[in-house]
């Protein structure tokens, strides 16, 4: 993957000197204000190339970048942005203790899941190229899945390390790479005619869509962050088997056959004993060990959530126009 097209100063000043050598980001770089940053192309992709460094990198970026201080500092300017535009959209959940953990997380979960308007649409009405238009969105982590989360295994112990560690066992296809969940999501991109390279379509993809895999970036990387961490996986598990069931219940309906469904159609069964792990072994059981951690748990699920609502709205509400949800021209096939 190489760096992507700026889309606007902030990534076009950014990446020019990313493609010359580690050194000083002088003069500085002006972040925006947070009051748009949760669907600000520019803020989002620059943060999400930051990120990037950490996992496979750019093949144009000098991988001496990635522990380089100036970009770390930039970096913690945008996440500064990036964390105060998500208090702003983001309430605090109400403080419970840690044996209340694991019902607010349901509490939470529930208020999501009265609005499942996408995954509605996508069972019963939408045409093949929403769907791939879907599936691309999409790609941008579930090429990299659970590699978010993954940061936190070391940052926890006990009980709640164990419980994370048979959670991403699962998700890297115990130890078979064909079972890999992120090669799963290729197959499924290849059978409906997309490009399944890592980051192919990173171009494509509006803001909000990179602030859904930001977001669990942004709490991997900080360990002062890992029990958001476990509550945003909580709820991304907590909320998986239903929508993938309707995922997978469409493409057949479109005429997709195994390999393309499979990917959803695991997910059906393997987040539905995630999400008992995830809310009991890991959240709860952590916020028994460090209490501290309780309100933490609760708000990454909230961030999961509220993240997840914007950027189903911006493809609905797209789609609803007679729209691309995708940024410039429409998907054409893989070659």
């Amino acid at each position: 993957m190489r760096l992507p097209v700026p889309r606007g100063p902030l990534t076009a000043a950014l990446f020019d000197r990313l493609t010359g050598p580690p050194g000083d980001l002088e003069p500085p770089l002006v972040t925006p204000p947070p009051e748009r940053a949760l669907d600000d192309g520019d803020l989002q992709l620059a943060l999400f190339a930051c990120y990037e460094l950490h996992y496979r990198g750019f093949d144009d970026v000098d991988d001496g970048w990635e522990w380089q201080p100036a970009l770390l500092a930039t970096r913690l300017d945008l996440e500064r942005c990036f964390e105060g535009a998500l208090a702003r959209a983001v309430p605090r959940p109400p403080v419970v203790p840690p044996e209340g953990v694991r019902s607010a997380l349901a509490g939470l979960v529930a208020e999501a899941e009265r609005e499942a308007p996408l995954s509605q649409h996508l069972q019963r009405a939408a045409d093949l190229e929403q769907f791939r238009e879907f599936v691309v969105h999409r790609s941008i982590y579930h090429l990299k899945e659970a590699d978010p989360h993954t940061w936190a295994i070391p940052r926890l112990h006990g009980g709640p390390k164990a419980a994370l560690v048979e959670i991403q066992a699962d998700e890297y296809g115990g130890g078979r790479a064909e079972r890999m969940h992120a090669e799963l999501f290729r197959a499924t991109m290849t059978g409906l005619g997309l490009d399944g390279s890592y980051g192919a379509y990173l171009d494509r993809v509006p803001g909000v869509t990179l602030a859904v895999s930001n977001v669990m970036s942004l709490f991997g990387l900080h360990r002062a962050w890992r029990g958001a961490l476990a509550g945003h996986l909580a709820a991304l598990e907590m909320t998986s088997s239903a929508p993938n069931r309707r995922y997978g219940a469409g493409l057949r309906r479109l005429g997709g056959g195994p390999d393309v469904t499979r990917f959803f159609d695991e997910h059906v069964q393997a987040d539905a004993v995630h999400e008992q792990i995830a809310a009991h072994d890991l959240c709860a059981r952590l916020a028994a060990q460090e209490p501290s951690l309780a309100g933490d748990v609760l708000y990454g699920a909230a961030c999961a959530l509220e993240v997840e609502r914007r950027w189903a709205r911006h493809v609905m509400s797209r789609w609803r126009q007679g729209r691309t949800s995708l940024e410039e021209a429409p998907l054409a096939a893989a070659s």
